[in-house]
């Protein structure tokens, strides 16, 4: 596995090119030059792993996670901001930030998804609050991109209500005995472990689960693709377990802490899902400012509407704000602060400014926007997922109302 700064030197990047209409001020005081070197360096290796092969791997409705994984993982890649003795770099959260965003240049969301999921979704509790033998024998493959990861905690009757899944993991002497169906997996099909959330014990339900490393070759485990509307390259997943027996020694720190690790987990998918979002929507913002300069109606190019003109200057006013507050919750995770009110609000925003864009980008493209062969309608069903996975709008709109004291009181009953 290459260091991520050998990586970059082999690359032979170049920081110099032309500004685009859509340059990003924010951007370039942001980040080190080191940075925005990592960012050249991934996606030269997004162009060349990924994009030739986008489209076929979207038709086959799944990509060889394994193979390319592992480019990224010789690269560096899957372990920045993870500690060296496991294989990571050892860099500070920037960096990973910086890697996340220009994954954004995969023509396949999909795939920069299952990417985000095996760096910020699945393994981060790993590498916060696992044990050394659990972190040497699944951390390190993992960062290495030998092991390919899923995270498991929706469920068919819950998703973004954490507290109330059903999934058990009973014990039997030295064992865990795991019961129960897992729903909306990301790479399900091909993952080698699952971080999976159970209930461990009785009690309320906040204290009552454990996050458990579940090898997916261990015996009980079927598997089932879910047909999806969009992000079809990655493929999704029901995992049920029936009668599954791992150790015990396989859960996550503490017993019962799993509620707590995984809402602190949770904050590193959000964040991820803001850095993930920014590339792909300044490139169907460009693409379609483009498109309404050249395509002409009644005599003249579109952009020469002023509504078209004044609202392509609006969404992406509103994109650079996004940028500009997942950058302060970057400096202030950083800072060692807690940033779950602003990962919240800038899930909420990702996914509510995803929808916005590529509706409006879509609707000035006309009838070629309906069809599957521009980047316009792809995001379009694509990026639909960012308000539900993750945390739901609406479980973001409960978490910022509780949290800054918006929620209506209910009196107790006499």
């Amino acid at each position: 596995m290459k260091n991520v700064l050998q990586f970059i030197a082999s690359r032979g990047f170049s920081t110099s090119r032309g500004r685009s209409a859509l340059h990003s001020q924010l951007h370039q005081s942001f980040y080190n030059a080191e940075q925005l070197a990592l960012q050249e360096s991934v996606k030269k290796l997004v162009e060349e792993v990924i994009n030739p092969n986008a489209d076929e791997w979207e038709k086959e409705k799944m990509f060889p996670a394994h193979k390319v994984f592992k480019k990224f993982g010789d690269a560096g890649l899957l372990g920045i901001h993870r500690p060296v003795q496991y294989g990571g770099q050892g860099l500070d959260y920037k960096y990973e930030v910086a890697f996340l965003e220009a994954l954004g240049h995969s023509t396949s969301s999909g795939i920069a998804m299952a990417i985000g999921v095996q760096t910020d979704c699945s393994t981060p509790a790993l590498a916060n609050f696992g044990s050394e033998k659990l972190k040497e024998t699944f951390l390190a493959p993992a960062l290495s991109g030998d092991m390919v990861t899923s995270i498991a905690v929706s469920e068919p009757g819950g998703g973004s209500d954490v507290a109330s899944i059903t999934t058990s993991a009973r014990r039997s002497g030295d064992d865990l005995v795991i019961n129960g169906t897992k729903m909306w997996i990301t790479s399900g099909m091909q993952s080698d472990w699952a971080c999976l959330l159970a209930n461990t014990r009785e009690g309320p339900a906040h204290k009552n689960k454990s996050l458990i490393i579940v090898p997916m070759d261990t015996k009980g485990i079927s598997k089932s693709t879910i047909s999806k509307m969009g992000m079809h390259a990655s493929d999704t997943t029901i995992l049920t377990f029936e009668d599954v027996r791992v150790p015990a020694e396989n859960i996550i720190g503490q017993e019962g802490m799993g509620f707590a690790y995984q809402m602190i987990q949770f904050q590193e998918e959000r964040l991820a899902a803001a850095a993930g979002s920014l590339v792909p929507l300044s490139n169907v913002l460009e693409e379609t400012i483009n498109y309404t300069k050249q395509r002409k109606a009644f005599g003249q190019p579109l952009i020469n509407n002023q509504y078209m003109a004044f609202r392509l200057a609006e969404l992406n006013t509103e994109l650079e704000l996004l940028r500009a507050a997942l950058y302060q919750a970057v400096d202030q995770m950083l800072a060692g602060e807690d940033v779950t009110l602003l990962a919240s609000m800038l899930k909420l925003k990702t996914g509510r400014l995803a929808r916005e864009i590529t509706d409006s980008c879509l609707q000035f493209w006309g009838g070629m926007g309906f069809t599957n062969d521009v980047l316009v309608s792809k995001l379009y069903r694509d990026l639909r997922l960012w308000s539900i996975g993750g945390g739901a709008d609406e479980v973001m709109l409960g978490i910022i109302s509780k949290m800054a004291d918006i929620l209506p009181r209910v009196e107790k009953k006499k």
